[in-house]
């Protein structure tokens, strides 16, 4: 298999398991014990960010890796007869200090690899796994450019261009819609215009931006701008301290009791950033505890607070990567040319449901939520409105 490829629709969109026939047997979770002809033991390298900016995210991945890891093996840390040893290296968000860790643990001879929380890091880790011939599995990093960078990289979630398509099933038809991308004026923003170009016009709809620049204060004249658009939908792409700013000035323009607003719903920490505009905004979303209702779902929610911690936005795909890693090990026993075949179209139950990696680019095709935030105690809690079909949002294949 050859992967080309892709070029980047952008970073993650603001806040911030299309079920295909699999070659490789669906299955709850990958049986630990068994055929033992394995070697005694493999060790993973788990890069991700435990300080930093992204501290956040690590968490919550390291959370779910932990309980996926002891989900997939009974609480054995074993698989087919191989023990796993679990390396824990902080990149701080830091693509240096990531590159630098991975070179180190590759020369201690650990040919697997997982984590990342941010893109930029996943980018460079994903570069030494193919120029070292490791197997790496991107954690929460959602940039689509990750996706079929190359044969030795997988991704344990979901990828900007699944949200973008989620923003556009809040229309019933997009063929021939309008849609208004609010944004800043820079590299975040501009990628997610190009990922709504790339996605939504390609569907029929028409994309106006209204990029604002990065030290503006005043969203008045911005709200009014994006009124004018007479959108059948406008998609916000938003992060930084004026956020909370932006969403007074459109409350305040009835920009929300004129057209419908989506923005992407990210981990808990965000719930009351939206001020007096929560319940009128509509969120996609990748994941909340309350989403999935699958028995998967439920061991992992119950494992994570047993062990004190919160089921967020991207400790799913801390339990996916260990369900994966244990699906390489155990078919591929070490081996990085059998590990990598044996995730190409593996298709496996994780806690957002039937997931599958497709094997042709390795993006991992998944559900996708509709989401609402509703007034609770005092704050703003997440209530499902739609699950979102894996097929109706999976990504363009990487070329």
């Amino acid at each position: 298999m050859r992967i080309g490829k892709k070029l980047a629709f952008g970073a993650l969109v603001a806040s911030t398991a299309l079920v295909l026939s699999a070659c490789a047997p669906a299955a709850s979770a990958p049986e630990a014990g068994g055929d033992s002809e394995g070697p005694a033991s493999v060790t993973v390298g788990i890069i991700t960010s435990e300080t930093g900016p992204l501290a956040g995210y690590g968490a919550q991945y390291l959370d779910g890796f932990k309980a996926g890891l002891d989900f997939a093996t009974d609480g054995t840390g074993e698989v087919a007869g191989t023990k796993l040893d679990i390396t824990y290296v902080d990149d701080a968000g830091d693509p240096d200090k990531a590159v630098t860790a991975a070179k180190d643990l590759i020369g201690q001879g650990v040919n697997l690899l997982a984590g990342s929380a941010s893109s930029g890091v996943a980018a460079v880790v994903a570069e030494q796994a193919a120029q070292n011939k490791v197997l790496f599995i991107s954690g929460p990093a959602a940039a689509d450019a990750i996706t079929g960078i190359n044969d030795y990289t997988f991704r344990s979630g979901r990828q900007s261009a699944q949200d973008v398509a989620t923003a556009g099933t809040f229309l019933d038809d997009i063929s021939g819609k309008t849609v208004a991308v609010l944004a800043q004026n820079n590299a975040f923003g501009q990628g997610n215009v190009t990922a709504v170009e790339a996605i939504l016009g390609a569907k029929g709809a028409s994309i106006t931006p209204v990029l604002v620049a990065e030290d503006v204060t005043e969203f008045t004249p911005f709200a009014t701008q994006v009124l004018d658009t007479k959108a059948d939908l406008v998609f916000v792409a938003w992060a930084g301290a004026t956020t909370g700013a932006m969403w007074q000035a459109m409350s305040q323009q009835g920009v929300f009791d004129a057209m419908p607003v989506v923005t992407g719903l990210g981990d808990a920490a965000t719930f009351g950033a939206y001020g007096e505009a929560s319940e009128k905004i509509s969120f996609l979303n990748h994941y909340f505890a309350g989403a999935p209702d699958n028995e998967v779902n439920a061991a992992m929610v119950k494992a994570v607070e047993e062990a004190g911690g919160t089921p967020d936005l991207f400790t799913p795909d801390g339990f996916n990567a260990a369900l994966m890693v244990v699906q390489a090990v155990k078919e591929g026993k070490g081996d990085v040319d059998a590990m990598i075949d044996s995730l190409n179209d593996f298709s496996f139950d994780g806690p957002k449901g039937k997931t599958t990696v497709r094997g042709s680019d390795h993006a991992l095709i998944q559900e996708m939520y509709q989401v609402k935030l509703v007034a609770q105690g005092g704050s703003f809690v997440p209530e499902l409105v739609a699950t979102v079909a894996a097929d109706d949002v999976a990504p363009a294949e990487a070329k």
